[in-house]
């Protein structure tokens, strides 16, 4: 209560006075964009309209991915694209406890038989940089909402790869490609349990594809994805 005397909770976005600390103004809450059915089953591309039960994107008949399902909590945009840099490099991990609280309810679907929520790794040279994994925090967070157990030690990054910024979407294949291993005990550890990979933002997918490739020749036959946000062909900000 002192505290939020003398330093009054801002918007998270642009810093408007808010009611509560960690949390978005309605200005700033109201330009997110939540994706919500009708989607893809598999991938989590919001549809403009119903398209039936079952009916897939054209993405996911395109180039099926080797993961189950993906869920994403909001489209990538102005403010979504702020929140996720401020977490990712501007050492704002309390940003992981508003996104969570999104990706809870956008992977109720991802919830039943008790998943493993596993973060995206990054290479420990470059966590040694930025102090801390963002999708590590994100998957506390959500652990801590969901009750789920996070598992950071299940996979590891072997190998420092470029950041996929400005990558095309086959640069990002190559550049993750083989970037990954898995613990040895990972089968008894799961003990036949869903993954859930937990990462900030999905953009062509390459990293978690490439990640449940991983998982799948370790003998990991479950897996799903769930991000705070992903890119929508078509709709606001390229990333």
């Amino acid at each position: 209560m002192v505290l939020d005397l003398a330093y009054p909770p801002v918007c998270l976005n642009c810093e408007a006075p808010t009611a509560v600390p960690n949390a978005l103004c309605s200005s700033c809450f109201n330009t997110l964009r939540p994706i919500t059915a009708p989607l893809c089953p598999v991938l989590g591309l919001p549809f403009a309209a119903s398209l039936g039960p079952g009916t897939l994107s054209a993405e996911a008949l395109a180039d099926p991915p080797p993961f189950g399902r993906a869920r994403a909590a909001v489209v990538y945009g102005d403010v979504a694209a702020t929140l996720v840099s401020r977490l990712k490099y501007g050492d704002r991990p309390e940003l992981a406890g508003f996104c969570a609280r999104l990706m809870a309810g956008a992977g109720h679907e991802l919830w039943a038989d008790n998943p493993v929520l596993v973060p995206v790794p990054l290479h420990p040279a470059r966590q040694r940089e930025r102090r801390f994994n963002q999708s590590a925090e994100l998957a506390q967070a959500l652990g801590r909402l969901t009750g789920l157990k996070v598992d950071p030690s299940l996979v590891q990054r072997t190998r420092r790869t470029r950041q996929q910024v400005g990558l095309s979407g086959s640069g990002r294949q190559r550049n993750v490609a083989g970037a990954f291993a898995t613990h040895p005990d990972i089968a008894l550890r799961l003990g036949g349990r869903r993954i859930v990979l937990v990462d900030d933002v999905y953009t062509t997918g390459a990293t978690v594809k490439a990640l449940t490739r991983t998982l799948r020749k370790a003998g990991v036959e479950a897996i799903d994805v769930v991000t705070f946000a992903r890119v929508v062909i078509g709709a606001d900000l390229p990333i």
